[in-house]
């Protein structure tokens, strides 16, 4: 299996070239079960953000690095919106996506609580990687719906034509193949 070598915090990973579809390969980038990875791209990309009240990521890969990059900027909170409704969200807002990654439209949710929660705060979106911008392009609507303000756009890696974007934060480049 071919594989390309990340070197992202002090870190380096080898990962798998996949196929998306049949013209398109992605180096699989999964922080899911990688703790030294999160450990060491979290202060880092806390870094680069401008002054926040509170971060948010879209379930689930994004859960363990958002609560690491809290944990180290003295946050007590962190946002998740969903993919599914669950029995707790009275009136959710709700916003439809596209990921290359997923390859199919996909929702997303912000429970009530956590829309009012973002009213007048200033957000940083936080994703794993940011490659065609979609995923991070629904949580900024979400959080704009829910009356927060989108300060900034962050992921450890931005893929492709991403890297090119003077919108977005991150600390490595990701190539597409």
């Amino acid at each position: 299996m071919k594989t390309y070598e990340l070197k992202v915090a002090g870190v380096t990973r080898k990962l798998p070239i996949v196929p998306v579809n049949e013209n398109l390969k992605i180096a699989s980038f999964v922080i899911l079960g990688d703790t030294e990875l999160v450990i060491a791209a979290a202060p880092a990309l806390a870094e680069k953000l401008p002054e926040v009240d509170v971060l948010v990521t879209a379930e689930a890969k994004g859960i363990p690095f958002v609560h690491e990059m809290t944990k180290g900027m003295g946050m007590d909170r962190y946002v998740v919106a969903r993919k599914s409704v669950k029995t707790y969200m009275e009136k959710p807002l709700v916003i439809e996506v596209f990921s290359i990654t997923t390859q199919r439209k996909q929702l997303l949710f912000l429970s009530s609580q956590d829309a009012e929660y973002l009213k007048g705060k200033r957000v940083a979106l936080i994703d794993d990687v940011i490659s065609s911008g979609e995923s991070i392009s629904a949580l900024e609507k979400l959080v704009n719906k829910a009356g927060g303000a989108v300060v900034a756009k962050a992921a450890i890696l931005a893929e492709g034509d991403a890297a090119r974007r003077d919108d977005i934060l991150y600390l490595e480049e990701l190539p597409l193949f």
